[in-house]
């Protein structure tokens, strides 16, 4: 088993607050701006839009219930890390851990920056260096803002978080009030099977698999348990609140798309946000920009607060080298982490790699979620676990949660088979590394950590 992060340096600042934030901000990023017309596409009907997205928050719920549970009974800095190393083991712990450096979560960072720099784009002309220059600074100031306190780090990640949710209700509020521009009118709840009847199970799961990618980010505010008042308490109310309230925003939000948008502009749209604002306002493109940038810095700066943590953990457990696990005397911060995950996500920016990267890997996360639901049921079958939050609907929700992750899966190896298996070779490749970093310590220390 893992053994707990020693951190008498880290100080415990973040409360339900910002801990809601933090997944409110991670989870809304650019995607819901983009991704309604992809998923409008596949069910082209309001009452199939409302299903998926419904059915995604439902999902997303599960996952956080479940991640709620094991913070209570771990509250521990590194989250799914430390989870998936409590039940299985610490090679299924280090794999994760492998993934989320070199291109999970790094690619993440380095996906958003470059959204970022692109919305930039609009207000100053930048060419394709510039615009990597840009994704760059961006990295480096909110990286530089997290070394120096996640007190400060918290706070920015917060700020954000609240205009973007509050511009969101503008954007619900004004739709409604506008009024319709020739959408479908939506229909009652007798007229809800009939229309869902003619879609296909394939369409919904793309649909689904679509919906899903834009709540990815739920499980990180689980890292930083260390630095979380409470955490036992704290995590599993912030997963809870904040995953209710980005729900409430996504089903609200293609509401009022569709509301004022006709559905067959929605579906062809390639910006649907800002073809709602050019409908309701006469010119969207620079709001929407503007909305798009303070998105994502508000989804980076939280992503890049959580990652060190997990690496922080990795040291700890003598998984990485233990010089990547200092806190900084001063700011208490996982410093040399911090650093370490901007050099890379910038090499990621500069070269462009984070693309492939990024896309044939992403999914593997998915395969680490049904693990983590499997450890729950796991790790309830044995004696000394003790979680402060029991999850209601055990072990139905959990095997339910699993079987969507399989098919998640399943669906993307269908659909890319070469690209797919790349990905699942890159995570692989990191248990001849766990085997061999193992190799070279102490047997001591091994046996101790078995226990």
């Amino acid at each position: 088993m893992s053994s707990p992060v020693s951190a008498p340096m880290l100080h415990p600042v973040i409360g339900v607050v910002r801990a809601t934030a933090m997944v409110v901000g991670i989870i809304i990023g650019a995607s819901i701006f983009v991704q309604p017309s992809l998923i409008t596409g596949q069910v082209p009907t309001v009452a199939g839009v409302f299903l998926v997205w419904s059915i995604a928050g439902a999902l997303t719920l599960i996952g956080s219930l479940v991640a709620a549970e094991l913070s209570s009974a771990f509250p521990r800095t590194g989250g799914v890390y430390v989870f998936l190393t409590e039940a299985y083991g610490p090679a299924v712990g280090f794999l994760w851990g492998w993934a989320m450096f070199w291109t999970m979560h790094t690619g993440i960072i380095a996906a958003i920056a470059t959204v970022f720099a692109r919305y930039v784009g609009y207000f100053v002309p930048l060419d394709d260096a510039g615009l990597r220059v840009v994704a760059i600074v961006a990295i480096v100031v909110l990286t530089a803002i997290n070394y120096v306190g996640v007190r400060q780090g918290s706070a920015v990640q917060t700020g954000f978080t609240v205009v973007k949710v509050a511009a969101i209700l503008l954007i619900i509020v004004a739709g409604f009030a506008i009024g319709p521009r020739g959408a479908e009118t939506p229909p009652v709840a007798a007229d809800l099977l009939p229309m869902i009847g003619g879609i296909s199970a394939r369409a919904v799961g793309a649909a689904l698999v679509a919906a899903l990618f834009a709540f990815g980010g739920w499980h990180m505010v689980t890292y930083a348990a260390g630095e979380t008042v409470e955490p036992r308490r704290t995590i599993p109310l912030a997963l809870l609140i904040g995953t209710l309230i980005v729900t409430a925003c996504y089903v609200a939000l293609n509401a009022a798309y569709l509301h004022v948008l006709p559905l067959e502009t929605v579906i062809a749209s390639t910006r649907v946000a800002a073809d709602f604002a050019d409908a309701i306002m006469g010119s969207g493109a620079g709001i929407m920009s503007a909305l798009v940038i303070i998105s994502t810095v508000g989804a980076m700066a939280g992503v890049i607060l959580a990652g060190p943590r997990v690496y922080l953990a990795m040291a700890s457990d003598r998984l990485l080298f233990r010089w990547v696990g200092a806190v900084h005397p001063t700011y208490r911060t996982p410093h040399r982490a911090l650093v370490i995950q901007a050099l890379w996500a910038s090499v990621l920016v500069a070269t462009g790699t984070y693309r492939a990267l990024f896309t044939r890997v992403i999914y593997t996360e998915w395969i680490f979620f049904g693990l983590m639901a499997g450890g729950l049921l796991l790790l309830r079958r044995r004696g000394g676990y003790a979680p402060a939050y029991r999850m209601w609907g055990v072990p139905l929700l959990p095997i339910l949660f699993i079987a969507v992750t399989a098919a998640i899966v399943a669906n993307q190896i269908a659909s890319e088979p070469l690209s797919s298996a790349t990905g699942l070779l890159l995570v692989l490749a990191g248990l001849p590394i766990y085997h061999l970093w193992i190799r070279r310590r102490p047997p001591a220390e091994i046996v101790h950590e078995s226990h």
